[in-house]
């Protein structure tokens, strides 16, 4: 076994932490006879030899060795060699010329040559996969087919023996994942397409097993979405009830394993403990798959996952939670009855479930309000009342309920919030949700005062007071202002200008009350920082109202050779002045040319702020608008402000406002905010188009 492995270089090679002599190891501990040993070896593959899945020299030595790891029956966990060889191997270009395009010289030329030879090695000794698909290891069986469909230089010969294959295979996930090989075939070779699609649909009427009918249906989705048939709803959801009637018994467990300190460990396990006790995990990946085929058919994707969400079958449900999070990021749509089924499975008794709904709940903000009955219900329960999971004291900060119902804007987070302020540690989450729940949230004030006069004036100083200062300024607790002022004047060297910042932003906010900081935010308007200098002029405003020191310190920074950050922080202060500051126009007017997108939006909203002139900044605003959808709120609230003077504006809003895709959205990831963020700006637009329509705000 792994003969001429001592006759590779292997020092010579490399991968993602230097030299890859310790690679026959590696290599050696993936054919251990001790489970432990296998894993760590093969976590060690992953994290150096396939570092987040780029491919190396030592990478490409390796190929041969893993082949033969593979091709021997003695080998344990070759499934998971398998996976490895098929993430190595099945990386595709995104030109078939894309190589040609690189010089050699280019940065991208080596890596995109070592994924190209990993696909070509592979495929020369993909034939090891044929027998595979008849390992008596159903572990080994349930990865060749993927390979095969990945890494096989002959599709043809490959889709006819997934389908023969399919027909003595008694394994349900490995039939699964024989049907998901056929697809992935079907998108990767058009020739096969036509097919394939024809014979998933019919593998979708005629299989006797629903779960292999749904997996046939979900391929055959993703084929060809354009033909997905408008029952589809009904269809799955009577596969799914017919799944859950079947499968009345649970699964049975695994193959007991020790655990290791190692990521593809800990991974395992999460697997292991999310599809534990659920007859049928497999069908999260199946519906996965017909979402992604469903797309902006949004109607109908809501309409499947109310159906899931009231099965009996607990797992359905979570299910359910997990795939309307992906669709509520991603699409506007009409949320109301999914928000409200999500809460009634707050009271659910299975923790995994509560803890789904609570995640998906802490991302609505606004969009959470139906089930703001559910929520509050749950916190009233107390500690343990639906078991373990939510233990712990009633609204303190590691009640995600307690975060879900605050970003609703739900004044019952009220009293919640102040027990949780008692409690020695605070979520910061909830701090910087206060600013949604109005006027009774001003009783929080006095237990925020105390938690700031508790801050020491220290290197965290920045990291503890931050979302203490929002909170305060979001409920307007001016009785803070000794505390304010002495976090303002002892902040440490670390962090000191974010620090001069924040605080000066919670003054401004507390508005004539902070009149005792006046000499402070004097003193301010002439630093160093463009940040701190114009939020204390708004601070400075806001408390005296006199723009004889402000206007000038913030006309200072408008500019030649000013930098975008500073010309967009002192026209955003002006803006917020309004017309007392129409002085400054002229000094605004040469930002609507800047090369920088964001100075010449804030330039055009404050130049309409201070002067009313929307001649001007209207044309820069709606080329920003469509220069770059994340400046559409800022812009939005500006137009919102010009009503009738933006009538201009009306069909870049109203085009805005009948589009499904959040404009947001991302395929690489999302925040935390991003479904608030793209509500305020529906919200916005709503309110532009009603000025724009009626003349009055």
């Amino acid at each position: 076994m792994l003969t001429g492995i001592e006759e590779v270089d292997w020092a010579s090679l490399g991968h993602a932490y230097g030299p890859a002599d310790d690679v026959p190891e590696l290599l050696r501990g993936l054919a251990s006879a001790d489970p432990a040993e296998r894993e760590t070896a093969l976590d060690g593959m992953y994290g150096a030899v396939h570092h987040q899945g780029d491919v190396y020299d030592s990478t490409l030595a390796c190929i041969p060795f893993l082949l033969e790891l593979v091709a021997d029956p003695a080998v344990q966990d070759r499934g998971c060699i398998v996976e490895l060889l098929t993430s190595i191997g099945g990386i595709e270009l995104d030109d078939d010329e894309e190589l040609d395009e690189l010089g050699a010289d280019d940065e991208e030329f080596i890596p995109a040559a070592n994924y190209a030879m990993a696909a070509a090695a592979i495929a020369a000794g993909a034939d090891v996969f044929l027998d595979l698909v008849s390992d008596a290891d159903p572990e080994v069986r349930l990865a060749a087919p993927c390979a095969l469909a990945s890494l096989h230089p002959e599709p043809a010969r490959v889709l006819n023996l997934l389908r023969e294959r399919l027909t003595v295979e008694r394994d349900t996930e490995v039939r699964l994942a024989l049907v998901a090989a056929v697809g992935r075939l079907a998108l990767r070779h058009a020739s096969l397409r036509a097919e394939t699609v024809e014979w998933l649909g019919w593998l979708a009427r005629a299989a006797q097993d629903p779960g292999l009918r749904l997996a046939a249906l979900a391929q055959r989705a993703r084929c060809a979405p354009g033909d997905i048939p408008d029952d589809v709803v009904q269809w799955v959801t009577g596969l799914l009830e017919e799944i859950r009637t079947s499968a009345n018994r649970p699964a049975a467990p695994g193959t007991e394993r020790a655990a290791t300190p190692t990521l593809i460990g800990q991974v395992r396990e999460l697997l292991e403990e999310h599809a534990a006790g659920r007859p049928a995990p497999w069908t999260e990946e199946l519906l996965r798959t017909l979402h992604a085929a469903l797309d902006d058919r949004v109607d109908d994707r809501i309409a499947l996952i109310v159906a899931q969400l009231r099965s009996p079958d607990w797992g359905q449900r979570s299910d359910a939670i997990w795939m309307c999070g992906g669709l509520i990021r991603v699409w506007r749509g009409r949320y109301e009855e999914v928000v409200r089924l999500v809460g009634a499975q707050l009271q659910d008794p299975e923790p995994r479930l509560r803890e789904a709904a609570t995640s998906f709940l802490e991302r609505l903000f606004e969009l959470g309000a139906p089930a703001a009955d559910a929520l509050a219900a749950r916190l009233a329960a107390g500690p343990g009342a639906a078991g373990p999971a939510t233990a712990g004291p009633v609204g303190s900060g590691r009640d995600g309920a307690l975060l879900a119902l605050a970003r609703a804007g739900d004044t019952r987070a009220v009293p919640l919030l102040a027990r949780a302020l008692e409690e020695p540690e605070v979520r910061r989450e909830l701090l910087y949700a206060m600013d949604g729940l109005g006027p009774s949230a001003a009783m929080l004030s006095p237990l925020l005062t105390r938690r700031l006069a508790e801050v020491e004036l220290d290197e965290r100083l920045y990291d503890r007071a931050a979302p203490l200062l929002y909170a305060l300024a979001a409920v307007r607790g001016a009785q803070a202002v000794p505390e304010v002022l002495r976090v303002l004047r002892g902040a440490p060297a670390n962090r000191r200008d974010w620090v001069r910042e924040a605080t000066l932003r919670t003054l401004a906010a507390f508005g004539p009350a902070a009149v005792e900081a006046v000499p402070d935010m004097r003193r301010l308007l002439a630093a160093d920082s463009a940040a701190v200098a114009t939020t204390a002029a708004r601070a400075l405003w806001a408390a005296e109202g006199d723009r004889g020191d402000v206007l000038p310190a913030l006309e200072g920074w408008l500019r030649p050779g000013a930098s975008g950050a500073e010309w967009c922080a002192a026209a955003q202060a002006l803006g917020e002045i309004g017309p007392a500051a129409a002085a400054a126009a002229p000094a605004l007017r040469p930002g609507l040319a800047s090369r920088d997108l964001w100075v010449r939006v804030r330039s055009a909203a404050a130049l309409w702020r201070v002067s009313g002139d929307a001649s001007v900044a209207l044309p820069v605003l709606l080329a920003a608008w469509e220069e770059n959808r994340h400046a559409r709120v800022d812009i939005a609230e500006c137009l919102a402000e010009m009503g009738p003077a933006a009538s201009a504006a009306q069909l870049v809003v109203l085009t805005e406002l009948t589009r499904r895709r959040r404009h947001n959205a991302r395929e690489d990831g999302s925040g935390s905010h991003d479904i608030h963020v793209d509500e305020k700006l529906l919200t916005l637009c709503r309110a532009a188009l009603a000025r724009m329509e009626r003349g009055t705000f």
